[in-house]
């Protein structure tokens, strides 16, 4: 008879593991770094109401999609783009000072239309909360 041995039980279905890749790791440490930068150190007012959502790293370490949301319209995003553009290079050699890695990635910086998406859907479910709440009251 075999004795029930939880660890092996969770590591079975995916629970127990709490390894994740280097390039998952790097990528959130990139995040936090990015948004303490924008926070102390960045002076450009196109990138004052920006928020870095997420990083996502490439196995190889070698490049790093930074994307992005930001306050406004349709301008401010391409205005948001074109000063992480010319903020890119010092933004790199301060995460190369601050990673300590034997090569820093070169960062990509994407407007983040998941983030939009989601508060569409959001929206959509407000309105329907608002109908289904508008319909108990007349009926």
């Amino acid at each position: 008879m075999s004795s029930f041995d939880p660890k092996k039980t969770l590591d079975s279905i995916g629970l127990g593991k709490t390894e994740q890749k280097r390039s998952v790791r790097v990528s959130d440490v990139i995040r936090k770094e990015l948004a303490i930068l924008l926070l102390t150190k960045v002076r450009d007012q196109k990138l004052a109401t920006v928020n870095i959502t997420r990083v996502e790293v490439a196995d190889d370490l070698k490049y790093a999609r930074v994307f992005f949301t930001v306050l406004g319209d349709h301008k401010a995003i391409k205005a948001a783009e074109a000063a992480f553009d010319r903020a890119k290079g010092f933004m790199r050699s301060h995460l190369a000072k601050t990673l300590n890695m034997r090569y820093t990635p070169s960062l990509q910086f994407r407007f983040d239309e998941i983030a939009e998406k989601v508060e569409h859907i959001e929206n959509i479910f407000q309105e329907i909360a608002n109908e289904g709440k508008t319909g108990e009251e007349n009926s």
